[in-house]
């Protein structure tokens, strides 16, 4: 119950529960080293505090031996004070010596330190009052002073018997403390072992399910969509992903289904679409059939422009040469797109066989640099527009005027084309901005009527072409009389 639990909370928690059980067993591992280490160190120290109290024992009764002597000299009032000060130290030492005769060499030893001690103090302290009454002290500080001799032999003895004693006590401190820090590396080396499994194990159990998860995962990288569903509830992290999982993989089932009928239905279709077109190609073979030869069509132009030539008619003849490039360039134009020069140069074979046609009536400006545009645009875009100025700038004017302009910008090539008519209505200029290939509008322009078809047809292409929708623009003219196209070509494209 406890574990299914477990497996219930979330990632979090389970990390921190790890780290921190992890971090508990460091910390503790840590607390019982310490504290080996200071019992070891408090064992050595403790062997040589017999040694140290001894010295300490020494110096205080060569400080009550010096500070008799110098009072029983001088009698100064600091003397007797220090004495007495040396005197309460040695006599609070002595209350912890042994007391009694003992058969152990050392304790006897110390008990006869005692009483040497206890001697000292009583002859010195006779020989100092008998000093502070004006008295003969001479038989007490003689025997204080004899006192204090064997004392000092008597210490020294039990010092060396002390250090040997304590040095056998330290030796067997040191082995125990070399056998204690084998054992301990022993333990640390299979307490960390044992952290390390811990840690496997609990991460594994852990990971195990993003194990799993990844497994699916791969599979599904390799579009194997016949794997079995976690099926999996809770609402820790990794019962969340499994669930999401199972979504997907029904969601990409169900769509690739989905697709595959799309697909057959759209295969169906393509069938009868071929059918369709290959019924249409044949009619339109027919057609063609029917309809003159374009290359008949040229050579009779071309004909047409010698015989003018022959008798003079230079004039006509120009204006054969000029219509049957103009066929030429539509006809012969395979590709998509043309430079902007090349889209120029029919402008102007258009413009020579309108003017033929309206004489005087069109009037045509252009404001062109001398210069080689090789920015590519789609074919025949410009020829329309001007096509539709000419039409509607001739319509309600007694004299048509076309001005054609390319200047440029850091970021385009700016053409505009504009008429002197009476202008394209606002709603009329808002539906071909918002129409798309195939629309078919009532423009009204100079109270005329049409589809639009061309503007519409010209505008979709260039948009498609730039994917932008800022290449192309209908606007009123600066002085309010006529329309002007605004094509921008963007450079570098």
């Amino acid at each position: 119950m406890k574990k299914i639990l477990l497996k219930e909370k979330s990632l979090r928690f389970q990390i921190m529960l790890s780290v921190s059980l992890v971090t508990f067993m460091i910390i503790l591992s840590l607390f019982l080293f310490i504290s080996m280490n200071r019992t070891s160190i408090r064992t050595i120290g403790n062997a040589y505090n017999s040694n140290t109290n001894l010295n300490t024992l020494l110096k205080n009764l060569s400080d009550l031996e010096y500070n008799m002597e110098h009072y029983n000299e001088y009698r100064t009032y600091e003397s007797i004070d220090n004495y007495y000060s040396a005197r309460v130290k040695v006599e609070d030492f002595r209350k912890n010596m042994q007391k009694h005769p003992s058969t152990n060499q050392l304790a006897q030893k110390e008990y006869t330190v005692n009483n040497l001690v206890k001697s000292f103090v009583y002859f010195s302290g006779v020989a100092v009052a008998e000093k502070r009454a004006n008295k003969d002290n001479t038989l007490n500080f003689e025997k204080s002073m004899r006192c204090y001799r064997l004392l000092q032999n008597a210490i020294t003895e039990l010092n060396t018997l002390l250090m040997e004693h304590n040095a056998e006590i330290y030796l067997g401190n040191r082995s125990r403390i070399l056998r204690l820090t084998e054992l301990s590396i022993v333990f640390y080396v299979f307490y960390f072992l044992c952290i390390l499994i811990f840690l496997y194990f609990l991460i594994t159990r852990i990971l195990k399910p993003l194990e799993e998860i990844s497994i699916v995962a791969e599979h599904v990288a390799d579009r194997d969509f016949d794997i079995p569903l976690f099926n999996r509830q809770g609402k820790n992290e990794i019962a969340k992903i499994c669930m999401a999982f199972d979504k997907m993989i029904i969601s990409i089932k169900e769509y690739i289904n989905t697709i595959w009928e799309k697909a057959r239905t759209e295969n169906e279709l393509r069938q009868k679409e071929i059918e369709m077109q290959a019924l249409y190609s044949e009619a339109q073979l027919k057609a063609f059939q029917s309809q003159i030869n374009p290359h008949f069509l040229f050579n009779t132009l071309n004909t047409g422009a010698q015989l003018a030539m022959m008798e003079g008619a230079d004039k006509t003849c120009s204006f054969i040469e000029q219509t049957s490039d103009f066929f030429r360039y539509n006809l012969r134009q395979q590709k998509n797109t043309a430079s902007i020069s090349e889209e120029l140069g029919i402008v102007d074979n258009y413009v020579y066989i309108m003017k033929v046609r309206f004489g005087q009536r069109l009037e045509f400006i252009k404001n062109i640099p001398e210069k080689d545009y090789q920015e590519q645009l789609p074919v025949m875009t410009l020829q329309p527009l001007v096509e539709n100025c000419i039409k509607h700038g001739l319509l309600n004017t007694d004299k048509g005027k076309v001005v054609l302009s390319v200047g440029e910008n850091p970021a385009y090539i700016l053409i505009s084309i504009s008429d002197n008519g009476s202008g394209m209505a606002e709603n009329t200029r808002e539906n071909i901005m918002k129409s798309r290939p195939g629309d078919t509008i009532s423009v009204s322009q100079d109270g005329e009527k049409n589809t639009g078809i061309g503007l519409i047809n010209v505008y979709s292409r260039l948009r498609l072409y730039f994917q932008r929708d800022d290449v192309f623009d209908i606007m009123n003219n600066d002085d309010g009389i006529g329309t002007k196209f605004m094509v921008r070509i963007p450079k570098n494209v």
